[in-house]
């Protein structure tokens, strides 16, 4: 048995079962479930009748690399998107199974494993970044390394996350520009999840690639970037992304993946075209999430504390007790269910954790069951 197994922390669903073991939901108030980002919103009906219509495509062995046509609309949405020139189809686009499964086998492609290779996280952070560190043979590290140069010593993958899970914070140009300077001189590779992009309310978030080329960095380089259909067109069910960036990467990427038997079915592939083609159900995405955010965030009344994401459909709430504690209590009392933020985080340096009294609250649910849930924690929370 790998003995690197037995260093994976348990998944943060797996602590929140744990924590809520024995407890009961309000039965007097309907559930309402705000602990996980799943997508509800209705999956569009042009990618629906794509796939259909490839049905036939499910005979057939797909190539890992995917279609053409799909990664040339790829491409084509990446230029559209962030106004740079467009990838190169053949070498600067690969078809992924969704960012969760690329972004973890993109280390096992990248690291070196021993005892000085570190994977550097985001913190508060998408648990399968510690995980792929920790399986390639990795130490990861909670948050960007503090001191000199020095502290970067052993840095071999960079995950960055922007708009962020779970704040929604975007990485601004100053500190793209600050992260690939460091890459230069350290020679570390950056991945950059940016599965949350598309959903914004003000101005459309910065990406990796779109930095990059503002900076003059010509081919991406030790630069990949991971997006998905799952957020952007509501079909988390066709696990259906890409990975995009610099080609010397993709193509070890690549082969890797040949080995990894992670090849997208072709009705699949037919479906992500018919995606990354149209932006008018992505922009009614936006519309619908914007009207949740809208009605939810002015009904959170001191003690608690949440501000307007810059993306993606959390709200980073601060609570005035323990957030573990908030969580069942709520749960019991309200029959809301939230995820508390420490279990999103891990302690760093000066030993906080930067979860710590933070819930994460995901609005997926309809509309009227999200105001309902703010109306039921704000009651909570008055009472504390």
């Amino acid at each position: 048995m790998n003995p690197l197994l037995e260093k994976l922390q348990p998944y943060p669903f797996e602590k929140l079962r744990r924590l809520l073991d024995g407890a009961t939901g309000n039965k007097r108030l309907k559930p309402i479930n705000l602990q996980i980002g799943e997508p509800k919103h209705p999956t569009p009906e042009l990618v629906k009748k794509a796939l259909v219509q490839a049905l036939d495509g499910l005979s057939v062995y797909p190539l890992t690399a995917g279609l053409p046509e799909l990664r040339d609309a790829i491409a084509g949405w990446l230029a559209r998107r962030y106004s740079i020139p467009k990838p190169d189809p053949a070498t600067q686009v690969l078809p992924v199974n969704g960012t969760r499964e690329a972004l973890f086998a993109f280390a096992q492609t990248v690291l070196s494993p021993g005892e000085k290779a570190k994977v550097v996280c985001p913190n508060p952070f998408y648990q399968i970044y510690e995980g792929a560190a920790i399986l390639g043979g990795a130490t990861p590290v909670y948050g960007e390394p503090r001191g000199n140069d020095s502290a970067w010593a052993g840095v071999q993958l960079v995950y960055a996350c922007s708009p962020a899970n779970p704040s929604g914070a975007v990485m601004s140009l100053e500190r793209w520009k600050r992260l690939f300077e460091l890459s230069d001189r350290h020679g570390f590779v950056i991945a950059s999840d940016e599965c949350y992009s598309e959903i914004y309310f003000d101005r459309p978030p910065l990406g990796a690639l779109e930095a990059a080329n503002k900076l003059g960095l010509t081919g991406y380089p030790r630069l990949v970037v991971f997006s998905s259909l799952s957020k952007r067109s509501n079909c988390p069910g066709m696990r259906s992304g890409f990975a995009a960036g610099d080609a010397a990467l993709l193509r070890k990427f690549l082969l890797y993946r040949t080995y990894h038997g992670s090849a997208m079915s072709l009705s699949v592939q037919h479906a992500s075209i018919a995606a990354w083609n149209d932006e008018a159900h992505v922009e009614q995405n936006r519309r619908l999430y914007a009207a949740k955010f809208g009605a939810a965030l002015p009904l959170l009344k001191r003690p608690l504390e949440a501000e307007m994401p810059e993306g993606g459909f959390y709200i980073w709430m601060r609570t005035p007790i323990d957030d573990g504690e908030f969580v069942r209590r709520l749960y019991i009392e309200q029959n809301v269910l939230g995820l508390p933020g420490s279990y999103l985080a891990r302690e760093e340096h000066d030993g906080g954790n930067p979860g710590k009294n933070r819930v994460r609250l995901a609005l997926v649910a309809p509309l009227d069951e999200c105001v309902e849930a703010m109306e039921r924690i704000s009651q909570f929370a008055r009472q504390l």
